[in-house]
């Protein structure tokens, strides 16, 4: 199928689409996969994201593609800030002791010396999400933000029981990652 042989779907419709899709799915969905579906350019669909965005839809772009936030209201959750620090050759067994304990890693943020405090979502909650992280990292060539302040980043936790984000931060402790005040 090219583009060029199916119709592209415009505007309002194809946003409605893809928040439909997104609401749907479990699962990431990529920018490529949203373009074929809808026989638009992966850039036409990053647009899109942006406007439903700006209508204050919850939608986060991760390593894995895009999710819409799912809010179920009688699971209560909770979240932590940590402090850690570690090589970027480290970044996965970070990852992994983190969501060993049930426990999703919803974001990365360090404070740059000259854009402050610089963010960007990882949403990774099991193995198989943080070792996708990591091979997303190496085949783009991207740089982790830790490397811009030598090792040091903030991670925002979230899990279902205090229980889960005590028994990560622990295992961060006893694995050397975590930064104590």
């Amino acid at each position: 199928m090219r583009m060029k042989d199916e119709k592209k779907i415009l505007g309002e419709e194809r946003r409605q689409l893809i928040l439909q899709w997104l609401k749907e799915s479990r699962e990431p969905l990529t920018g490529a996969e949203l373009a074929t579906k809808t026989n638009v350019s992966r850039q036409v669909i990053v647009q899109d994201i942006s406007l439903l965005k700006a209508r204050n839809e919850p939608i986060i772009a991760t390593s894995q593609g895009y999710l819409y936030l799912q809010t179920n209201p009688q699971e209560q959750t909770y979240t932590r800030v940590v402090a850690c620090y570690h090589t970027p050759e480290q970044t996965l067994k970070e990852l992994q002791v983190i969501v060993d304990h049930g426990v999703t890693v919803k974001d990365v943020t360090i404070e740059h010396p000259v854009y402050g405090d610089l963010t960007a979502s990882v949403m990774v909650s099991n193995r198989q999400e943080a070792e996708q992280f990591i091979k997303k990292i190496e085949e783009t060539k991207s740089a982790y933000l830790l490397q811009l302040t030598d090792g040091t980043h903030l991670h925002t936790l979230e899990a279902n029981s205090i229980a889960k984000l005590d028994a990560a931060c622990d295992a961060l402790k006893k694995a050397g990652f975590l930064i104590e005040s």
